[in-house]
């Protein structure tokens, strides 16, 4: 992925993967170090607020809806919630109002463990609210891997010097 091909290949999609995944276990390590000093009603808060606001209402409004399409309200919900930035203000606003704790840690485990173990990320507008195959990504992906029946990706325009 690059800033003119924004998507990701199986390979590299794992791999950002395994770097959430190596978030999640940093922060389960500072979990089990201060198990005895965690409160664990604001954890279990901070925990769930991001899917009460940001995933349940788009996943129920997505079921519900015959289509399928669902209003982008529920997009920018889940994007806001699942977003590091809010949830760094989030816990900034914590600290400065409540005090910085170690149930804070419940924001990291639940963002790393979305994207780590379950592999979600953003959404974006042009596809499904729950996880469904584009039938234009899955066209993009068989050609830039390669696979049998695809047709060939065209090649760098970069002009290669000629012998002289």
């Amino acid at each position: 992925m690059d800033a003119l091909n924004r998507f990701d290949t199986r390979t590299t999609y794992r791999l950002i993967r395994l770097e959430y995944l190596f978030g999640l276990v940093v922060s389960f390590y500072f979990l089990f170090e201060h198990l005895g000093d965690i409160r664990w009603w604001p954890f279990a808060v901070l925990f769930v607020h991001i899917d009460l606001i940001g995933y349940i209402p788009g996943a129920v409004a997505y079921h519900r809806s015959r289509t399928k399409r669902i209003s982008r309200t529920y997009y920018v919900l889940y994007n806001t919630m699942h977003s590091m930035a809010t949830q760094a203000v989030i816990a900034l606003l914590w600290g400065l109002l409540v005090h910085s704790e170690w149930a804070l840690l419940a924001l990291p485990i639940h963002l790393c463990g979305d994207r780590a173990l379950f592999g979600n990320f953003l959404k974006p507008f042009a596809v499904n609210f729950e996880p469904v195959t584009h039938p234009g990504f899955a066209e993009l992906e068989a050609k830039v891997e390669g696979k049998p029946g695809s047709v060939p990706v065209a090649t760098s325009t970069v002009r290669q010097p000629t012998a002289s």
